[in-house]
């Protein structure tokens, strides 16, 4: 029967969690509709089925998390289907028992005396309590006996939350139960007295978590910091949304602005357009504008692609997209791929100047503040203008600093003159 594996939907992704099923045992699935949704490091994603067939089994349980290539499901011609024959297990036939302890945890805490007794260590019913991996290791860690929670999952399934629900009211099964005691070392980051509350990270949080601090760790970061006057940038956007509402488009932001800048910006001068690979560089022929938005779930980053080929108003439309679906959990795979440099705009909350840490694999990153009003001298006049700092952080092995302070300079050069930017 062919297994449903566990996909690969996003280029830094390892693993998933099966967030939930949309199709359950027995239903018919045809190609191309949708078995599940799955959590990624980046988004919450659908599987679809690539063949027609009858879903027999769901191996991931929701909130199971699974490495990429896992099985999770099989979809089979229905002669599979779950099982009447387990019926027949309270017969105290010989070859079922060692069947069900071959993959039940459980069965490993009976003495191992050989003498045809161990069949008998699920007492209720003389068959084994079906239940998930993950669920079977959070009774461990919760000293709860698994053979005494109800299963709410298919076919009578324990699954995780089965399990957390009946860890206030069931009691360990043994003294080893006190085993998870090693396993709390987190009160000693939390205080151990006060009022707060436990917020587990979300899937993206943590693998953001994981990512950044390895290239913290891994990427020497230089930042370059740049005063840009966007006076004339800013009128040059009233003039194109001006000519955009005539025409009944949308409007065009700063920030798609800077976009199509830097893009520019890196077809003149490719050399920030890496990625570091050992004893090598990559130079990437694309160039793929990321463009970080913030999500309850956690820091997207969806991407423009060829963002030098593309018009402010395409960009733009691109960019109201994409952001949307990041904040709905939509986006897909390829909405998050293939990036090789990122903006970060943090503009719109008055944030004057920040660094950013770099999205690896790629090697820079523009942390964008807001325009402040600023007095400037012009000849013997002093005149107010509006000053843009961005700052650039680089990977110092794949950039030096006078390669990421002449695309400083380039960039500027093309903001403070914006007819440069879409000519």
């Amino acid at each position: 029967m062919p297994e449903v594996t566990m996909p690969r939907l996003s280029d830094t992704m390892e693993e998933g969690i099966v967030s939930a099923w949309l199709k359950q045992v027995g239903d018919q699935v045809k190609a191309g509709e949708i078995l599940a949704e799955i959590e990624t490091d980046k988004a919450l994603m659908e599987l679809e089925a690539y063949e027609d067939g009858v879903l027999e089994q769901i191996i991931a349980e929701p909130g199971t998390t699974v490495a990429i290539g896992e099985p999770i499901a099989i979809l089979g011609d229905g002669s599979g289907a779950p099982a009447p024959a387990a019926a027949t297990a309270p017969a105290p036939a010989t070859p079922a028992p060692p069947a069900a302890t071959t993959d039940n945890a459980q069965a490993n805490s009976a003495p191992a005396s050989g003498n045809g007794s161990a069949p008998a260590v699920p007492a209720e019913s003389g068959e084994r309590k079906k239940s998930s991996p993950l669920a079977r290791k959070v009774a461990k860690e919760l000293g709860v006996d698994i053979a005494a929670v109800t299963g709410t999952g298919p076919g009578g399934r324990v699954t995780k939350q089965d399990v957390e629900n009946a860890s206030s009211t069931v009691a360990p099964a043994a003294p080893a139960a006190a085993a998870p005691a090693p396993t709390a070392p987190a009160p000693a980051i939390a205080p151990a007295t006060g009022d707060y509350e436990e917020i587990p990270l979300t899937t993206i949080q943590r693998v953001s978590a994981q990512r950044l601090t390895e290239s913290k760790q891994q990427a020497p970061h230089i930042y370059l910091t740049s005063a840009i006057d966007v006076t004339e940038l800013l009128a040059f956007r009233t003039q194109i949304n001006k000519t955009l509402e005539e025409a009944g488009s949308g409007k065009v932001s700063v920030n798609d602005l800077l976009v199509k800048a830097v893009a520019t910006a890196l077809r003149l001068d490719p050399a920030v357009n890496v990625s570091f690979a050992g004893d090598k560089l990559l130079r990437h022929n694309a160039i793929n504008i990321g463009i970080a938005v913030a999500t309850e779930a956690g820091l997207l980053v969806p991407v423009i692609h060829d963002a030098d080929r593309k018009s402010v108003s395409a960009i733009a439309a691109e960019g109201r997209d994409k952001a949307a679906r990041a904040r709905d959990r939509k986006l897909k795979g390829d909405d998050m791929s293939g990036g090789t440099f990122t903006i970060s705009n943090l503009g719109m909350f008055g944030i004057e100047q920040f660094t950013a840490v770099i999205n690896p694999p790629e090697s820079a990153i523009l942390a964008v503040g807001a325009a402040q009003d600023e007095l400037k001298l012009d000849g013997e006049k002093v005149v107010a203008r509006k000053i843009l700092r961005v700052t650039l952080s680089a990977d110092h092995r794949s950039i030096d600093g006078a390669v990421a302070a002449r695309f400083l300079q380039q960039l500027k050069e093309l903001i403070e003159h914006p007819l440069r930017i879409v000519t």
